[in-house]
Parts: structure tokens; C-alpha cells; sequence
């Protein structure tokens, strides 16, 4: 859901992103494309998190965590695989009781690791 995921981000130059075998992409218009991409050509995917971990330090956090995907592409078969993930957040400077994501950054696990 692109709407969705542009309620999470923070629509800034100072966001980035990097997807698991993508270069690194700054600023929304490119993070926004970049998901919208990931969306128009994914048939399904579900995420099973698992391993988080939350750190907070004053108007910044973190999350760590570990990817277990399940996806397929415009085919009926599905495949699965695992990433690691660190997410950064910024407090919202309009609104102290909301997030805003400014750090996505997703490294394949390979199947031996």
C-alpha cells in the first residue's frame, strides 16, 4: 500500500533507502519510486519479523531486525528468503507523538549465514 508506506517516511532530501541488490537512493521522490516499483512488479509478499530490537535515544530510534520473506513475482510460485534490516526514525518536528522513517537498509542473509 503506497499510501501507507508514505505515512511512514518522511518526505524529506535527507531520506535513504537501500533495497537488498539496489544502490542507494536519497530523497523521497526516488524512495517513493523505488516502492511503487517494488509493488507494481511484486505478485505477493509477506514479511515475518522477527528479532527486533528498539532502541530510542532522545528524537532518534532504531529498529534491528530479521526479514523472513515469502514472495512471488507475476508467477504462482512462491519463494522465500531472509534479510536483515535497520530502520532509522527521526521524531516528527510537527507532531512529538508521531515517527517518520529516514533509514531503510536491507542486506541479504545468504542461505548458508
Amino acid at each position: 500500500d503506497l499510501d501507507a508506506m508514505a505515512d511512514v517516511w518522511e518526505h524529506s532530501d535527507r531520506i535513504v533507502v537501500t533495497h537488498p541488490g539496489w544502490p542507494m537512493l536519497r530523497g523521497w521522490a526516488r524512495v517513493a519510486g523505488s516502492w511503487d516499483a517494488i509493488f507494481r512488479n511484486t505478485g505477493y509478499i509477506q514479511f515475518v519479523l522477527t528479532d527486533e530490537l528498539i532502541t530510542v535515544v532522545g528524537d532518534s530510534a532504531w529498529v534491528t531486525l530479521d526479514e523472513n520473506i515469502l514472495q512471488s513475482a507475476e508467477s504462482d510460485e512462491l519463494s522465500g528468503s531472509k534479510a536483515t534490516s535497520v530502520n532509522g526514525f527521526v521524531r516528527d518536528e510537527d507532531d512529538a507523538s508521531r515517527w517518520r522513517m529516514v533509514v531503510h537498509h536491507v542486506s541479504p542473509v545468504s542461505a548458508e549465514g
